[in-house]
């Protein structure tokens, strides 16, 4: 059925989201409605637009009025000044915004995720990882019709090829890349799904077909992301309310908490590193310098399984791909060779030099759940090597990562230097300074607010020792971006300024 802004008014009024309306003659009751956006920078003819954000001024509204919009949506709050800015315009507006801006903008594309397979997995740790070893196998099963992707690091649907400004976009992009991929032929859809995009209902009235849950730490505990634990790990289990298949992870932290939720689904599948009653499990594992090495075993296959990559941790993140494959049905023949091709841009990136004298691990490792596996996995793969840690902590944000981030790194590293990492409104001085306070006695560390000039610091220290030395660059992975005031600034990548420090040291 093709939607027109009378079936947006009964859907809404059918949720109890719609306060009011205004402008609802016939003819615009019978106006086609082909999409929505809350972007006045990209509207397309026939679209809804949506009036959200503290900043959001009524010349947005105009703006995207110019360009084809045909009705808006818009709180109660902001409906008055709205009725004064187009008078004439077909409004409607909800009692919750964003719930509406959900159900409004999937109706307004025609619900694609009806033609797609919806994959979603969430997890404090590794949801990057899961989706690209994912992505390298769905790409596989018809390399002219890859798999969409949404997450941190990329976004593709088949139409937009860019760099991710969201984990999970804000429900109207949301929407219009799945009705892209449709468009586009594409069968599968991979997705990170982040915890504020379930708290604050982004990816309501999506279907899901698996939804995948990694694991769960203490993170995005903030005054402007979750409140408290309890907020964070309630909003990530809500990815089970809306899916077919549960994927779970029996060695995550709160698992039965998070089996019983996953009960909400038609079925379940389950993986584990360490235990053989999962339904995916691992025997076997065993790495060398660069690679990991697994015996894999799912209900329809056993087998051997190699990544080329390290990270003892990424066998979690191998056997969340296999038990998602498990779970719509694709076997070992397609799985195998792509999880050892399989890479992650700015994940477990092992850059090395001739003599190996000082290897970069590039990894976007930021969080307390992320440095308990990085760093004994790094011990154990790189037995000998001295370990300098680079890292900061953002600004604005997750607050605890300035304490625990500290702690955790100087368990395991000789050396930390504390840096610059999307500081935001932050001052930089004061995010190390607040975490060079939280390091333990005796730990040898140094402050280096400039980024690259940390990281050609760390490449001297790395040549100046005894031995060979691990350098492990972290949290900023292969962005180019620093995120400076209300600005993302570019920088290079940290791989780049290492490969530099490296070659500059080489003609010193």
């Amino acid at each position: 059925m093709n939607t027109t802004i009378a079936s947006l008014v009964e859907l809404l009024s059918e949720q109890k989201l719609l306060a009011a309306s205004a402008n609802l003659t016939d003819a615009a009751l019978a106006t086609p409605v082909t999409g929505a956006d809350c972007d006045s920078r990209v509207p397309c003819q026939g679209h809804v637009f949506i009036c959200k954000g503290q900043a959001f001024k009524p010349a947005y509204l105009q703006t995207a009025l110019g360009k084809g919009a045909v009705a808006y949506l818009c709180d109660e709050e902001r409906a008055p000044e709205l009725a004064k800015a187009a008078p004439d315009v077909p409004a409607l507006v909800a009692t919750d915004l964003r719930r509406a801006m959900a159900l409004v903008s999937a109706e307004s594309f025609g619900h694609p995720d009806r033609e797609l397979t919806v994959i979603g997995i969430t997890g404090t740790k590794g949801k990057s990882t899961v989706s690209y070893l994912l992505r390298s196998i769905l790409d596989g099963l018809d390399p002219q019709h890859p798999a969409a992707v949404m997450g941190s690091i990329d976004t593709f649907d088949g139409i937009e090829n860019e760099e991710s400004h969201n984990t999970t976009p804000e429900s109207p992009d949301l929407w219009r890349h799945l009705a892209n991929a449709r468009k586009s032929g594409l069968r599968y859809v991979d997705m990170e799904v982040s915890s504020q995009a379930l708290k604050y209902d982004r990816v309501d009235y999506l279907d899901l077909d698996v939804a995948c849950f990694l694991n769960i730490g203490r993170d995005h505990i903030s005054p402007v992301e979750h409140p408290d634990f309890v907020d964070y790990f309630q909003s990530k289990l809500r990815i089970f309310d809306q899916a077919k298949v549960a994927v779970v992870n029996l060695d995550c932290d709160n698992v039965q908490t998070v089996l019983e939720r996953a009960k909400r689904c038609e079925r379940m599948a389950t993986f584990s590193a360490s235990s053989d009653t999962a339904d995916v499990y691992a025997t076997d594992i065993k790495s060398s310098f660069g690679e990991v090495e697994f015996c894999a075993h799912a209900p329809s296959w056993s087998g051997t399984v190699r990544l080329g990559m390290p990270g003892l941790f990424n066998v979690d993140n191998a056997l969340a791909a296999i038990a998602i494959c498990e779970s719509v049905g694709i076997g070992k023949d397609a799985i195998v060779d792509p999880l050892y091709t399989a890479r992650v841009p700015g994940r477990m990136e092992l850059l090395t030099t001739p003599d190996r004298k000082v290897t970069a691990l590039v990894d976007y490792a930021h969080n307390k759940l992320s440095y308990q596996r990085f760093f004994p996995s790094v011990k154990e793969e790189f037995p000998g090597y001295r370990v300098i840690a680079v890292f900061g902590a953002p600004g604005g944000k997750a607050y605890e990562r300035r304490t625990e981030l500290p702690q955790e790194a100087a368990k395991w590293s000789d050396h930390i230097i504390y840096t610059e990492e999307d500081p935001a409104h932050d001052p930089v001085a004061e995010i190390c300074q607040q975490m060079a306070d939280a390091t333990p006695e005796g730990t040898s560390y140094e402050v280096i607010l400039d980024r690259e000039e940390a990281i050609r610091r760390a490449v001297d220290l790395g040549y100046e020792g005894e031995g060979p030395a691990i350098l492990c660059l972290l949290a900023k992975g292969d962005e180019t971006r620093q995120h400076e005031g209300d600005l993302f600034v570019p920088c290079r990548t940290d791989g780049e300024i290492f490969q530099e420090a490296v070659q500059q040291h080489a003609v010193k």
